[in-house]
């Protein structure tokens, strides 16, 4: 199975990378690596998470506050979200599509 990102959850991810990146030397670094294993976590039992909302599942990271939404299609995981748990619950909804 492969993943995507959808464009806006690719922005939010590099924001929050170069978010980390100014925090401390190589935490931007462990950020991705975190979203990373959660995005190898999906992969490999797209279904073990509850559904969320809106027919998408949250995965959470480990270190990080953050959560990373998506949808199962076809043949493939669509990232909706890299969503920090502690702002804008449910901001993403607006990017949902119908499943495929």
């Amino acid at each position: 199975m492969n993943h995507e990102f959808l464009p806006e959850a690719q922005a939010e991810f590099g924001r929050a990378v170069a978010y980390y990146d100014q925090c401390g030397l190589g935490l931007g670094d462990e950020f991705v690596a975190e979203v990373e294993a959660a995005i190898r976590r999906i992969l490999d039992y797209p279904h073990a998470w509850s559904e969320y909302h809106h027919g998408t599942r949250r995965c959470l990271t480990r270190r990080f506050p953050y959560g990373v939404v998506y949808q199962v299609r076809t043949g493939l995981i669509l990232v909706v979200a890299v969503a920090h748990l502690r702002r804008e619950p449910g901001y993403w909804v607006a990017r949902l599509q119908p499943p495929s």
